[in-house]
């Protein structure tokens, strides 16, 4: 049975300053994760793409915080005006807000998906939430209520 001895020069500071970056990088990396899922919108979060079946949207609904029904509870075919004119500003504005620019889409033809929202924090029933998807991919919504309309986003 052969031993084998090894031997090694350390230097003590440049042994600590590597685990000081390391503690450092740690954290960072730490900071992000955690911050990062507290203050990133679902937008972000969630891809707009690929949104095939009733699944797909309650999935997508339910990553922006709501709770709704596995079906839609009005399915509409839409066409989108060739020009937004200023009548759209506050809706365009809302979206833009959001990440979806309507623009892409003039003069083409979508379906609207609304489903009712279960879980809205006051309570408040009646609140409907609206998918405008084309071809698969999520291309506008809204959270709509009897006085308001808002963003997807859950209100916190």
């Amino acid at each position: 049975m052969a031993v084998f001895i090894w031997t090694a020069k350390i230097d003590r500071r440049k042994t600590a300053l590597v685990l000081v970056g390391a503690v450092v990088l740690c954290g960072a990396v730490l900071a992000a994760v955690f911050l990062g899922t507290r203050g990133t919108a679902a937008s972000a979060a969630v891809s707009p793409k690929g949104v095939k079946t009733a699944e797909d949207r309650a999935a997508y609904l339910t990553a922006w915080g709501w709770q709704v029904p596995d079906d839609a509870a009005e399915v509409e075919e839409l066409e989108l005006p060739k020009e937004f004119g200023p009548e759209y500003d506050q809706y365009m504005s809302l979206q833009a807000n959001q990440g979806f620019d309507l623009t892409k889409y003039a003069g083409k033809r979508i379906k609207r998906y609304t489903y009712d929202i279960l879980n809205y924090p006051t309570g408040e029933t009646g609140v409907r939430a609206h998918l405008l998807i084309c071809k698969n991919t999520v291309v506008a919504g809204e959270i709509v209520g009897e006085d308001f309309l808002q963003g997807l986003a859950l209100p916190g």
